[in-house]
């Protein structure tokens, strides 16, 4: 450009890419979309141990959201984006029809987690303004109650609990004026005083998602469905040749819905008719489920590819058997970091045929390498831990070792004087230009705050720590 900026060759030279698909420009859209696209066919699946997976259909959730949105509105909730509900429950098909529920109705979406402690659940429910939440287990009531019952939380009118409880919660939520639901008797409510659809708008709130931050109280990440849009909508045209989500996926759900790399990835899954087959709950209990759906998309940690290498590892009992795993797997590493992406390799068929992986995570050096060696798949990073999504659209990027690469999203820039565009390599540590894109998040917090960080040392992206300052000079360079 005649200003010195460069310019994506991927978007279009007059917008920026704010939406993939046409049909589907807001959360409830991307659904709806889905819906089209299967149907009857699965969408929603969970399972008791030793039990195949049950499966909700599109249609059985559309019909199921609908419902418990007019229950929420019969209620006294309003269809507009001033009216935020909590989700408090680990992930299961409930939390996707009431997040579904909410959509429908331009009502906004406000997780919950035990992670940030029982002080920051208070605070999000008093900042927030909270009146309705719904949770899994009557354990969570009893403690939402507790707060109520301390004067702590005096805004919470209602609890809607997806699992069955007994009469003594229901004593103890009348002395504190708190009304107890069963989310099947408000999705009844719905049914019998049903409301049209209230469809959202892509510049309305679709969620708010609190983090710990730096310092301090909770912060609020208030995402409109236009943000969210745009963040996978950015993912699917920068993957567009080389990932097709279809209707034939298949998403393992664990990593928790309370942060927005998981909701990101549901959400392509969604929008392309796919299936969403949860967990146990229990984490030990993961490889069981991964048996009884077979995957085809994995979002996983660092911590579990770790523990999956060293497993697999540990079984390689002999030094025979260990030299063989590691020269097998250094030879699949070969290829991979050649971008060759195959699973017929004779390392596939004698070694890594059982183990089928498809992730985005950061892991060790050695444990990428080896898992990425395991199976024929794409690996694309992000950071799960977060509430604005840093997911890095570049796939076949073999760079490890860090949390997320900086190829799509600069952190820090810097410039030679006299030759702005070039990067800066400043002890060890690249500077990467800024990339101005669409907004990808409407606000943070209710306070000012920078958006900054520094990095300690080469080969370590983590943030947090401030190292001493490196001798530097300002220099003015006219352009001419």
């Amino acid at each position: 450009m005649e200003d010195g900026a460069r310019r994506s060759m991927m978007g279009d030279r007059s917008t920026l890419l704010s939406y993939y698909h046409e049909d589907a420009k807001t959360m409830y859209e991307v659904f709806r979309r889905g819906l089209h696209i299967t149907g009857d066919g699965p969408f929603l699946g969970s399972r008791l141990p030793n039990q195949p997976y049950k499966w909700l259909s599109y249609k059985e959730v559309f019909s199921r959201a609908e419902h418990l949105g007019s229950g929420l509105l019969s209620q006294g909730c309003q269809p507009n984006p001033d009216q935020f509900i909590g989700v408090f429950a680990q992930n299961r098909p409930e939390w996707i029809i009431s997040e579904l529920a909410c959509y429908t109705y331009s009502m906004v979406v406000v997780p919950l987690y035990d992670t940030l402690g029982p002080d920051a659940i208070r605070y999000i429910i008093n900042t927030a303004e909270i009146s309705t939440v719904i949770c899994d287990k009557p354990e969570k009531a009893t403690v939402l109650l507790e707060n109520v019952q301390r004067g702590e939380t005096p805004g919470l009118k209602t609890i809607i609990l997806m699992d069955a409880f007994d009469a003594q919660l229901l004593e103890e939520a009348q002395k504190c004026s708190v009304h107890i639901w069963a989310l099947r008797d408000v999705e009844a409510l719905g049914r019998e005083h049903y409301r049209k659809p209230v469809p959202p708008d892509p510049d309305d709130l679709s969620i708010v998602c609190f983090t710990s931050g730096t310092t301090g109280d909770p912060k609020g990440v208030m995402l409109t469905h236009g943000n969210v849009v745009a963040d996978f909508g950015g993912f699917l045209k920068v993957t567009d040749k080389v990932i097709f989500p279809n209707q034939d996926d298949v998403l393992i759900s664990f990593l928790p819905l309370a942060h927005m790399f998981e909701r990101l990835i549901e959400a392509v899954v969604i929008c392309h008719g796919g299936r969403i087959g949860f967990f146990q709950g229990d984490i030990r209990l993961l490889p069981d489920d991964m048996k009884a759906l077979r995957p085809t998309i994995f979002p996983v940690v660092p911590r579990l590819l770790n523990r999956m290498y060293d497993k697999i590892f540990s079984q390689a009992n002999t030094s025979v058997k260990r030299w063989l795993l590691n020269f097998a797997a250094k030879r699949k590493g070969l290829e991979v970091s050649r971008g060759v992406i195959r699973c017929d390799s004779v390392w596939d068929k004698i070694f890594f045929h059982k183990i089928q992986v498809r992730a985005a995570a950061a892991v060790t050096r050695e444990a990428l390498a080896a898992l990425m060696s395991d199976r024929s798949c794409d690996l694309l990073t992000g950071q799960s831990g977060r509430q604005v999504t840093d997911d890095h659209h570049r796939s076949g990027s073999r760079v490890p070792d860090r949390p997320g690469l900086p190829e799509s999203g600069a952190r820090v820039s810097g410039e030679i004087p006299g030759r702005p565009w070039l990067p800066v390599l400043c002890a060890g540590v690249f500077l990467t230009r800024p990339t101005l894109c669409v907004q990808v998040y409407e606000a943070y917090g209710q306070t000012e705050c920078t958006a900054g960080c520094t990095f300690t040392t080469p080969g370590d992206w983590t943030a947090g720590e401030t190292p001493n300052a490196s001798e530097s000079q300002l220099l003015m360079n006219p352009v001419t």
